[in-house]
């Protein structure tokens, strides 16, 4: 079961990583919210964020 965020509009939302490797060779996660469900899609929330919402009722994930 994926993640999903339905906000103030009632529009729904999943959550999504992407692993990177930056220009000095580490590996960067990357978490973003979709309308569809496609590669990546996390089960939960990742440990140390919460979910918030801006004014324009995007999801985005703070750290905590």
């Amino acid at each position: 079961m994926a993640f999903s965020f339905k906000n103030k509009k009632g529009v729904t939302y999943f959550l999504h990583s992407r692993s990177t490797i930056t220009k000095t060779g580490k590996t960067q996660t990357l978490y973003f919210f979709a309308k569809e469900k496609k590669a990546g899609v996390m089960e939960a929330v990742p440990a140390g964020y919460k979910v918030s919402e801006t004014t324009n009722g995007l999801p985005v994930l703070k750290k905590v």
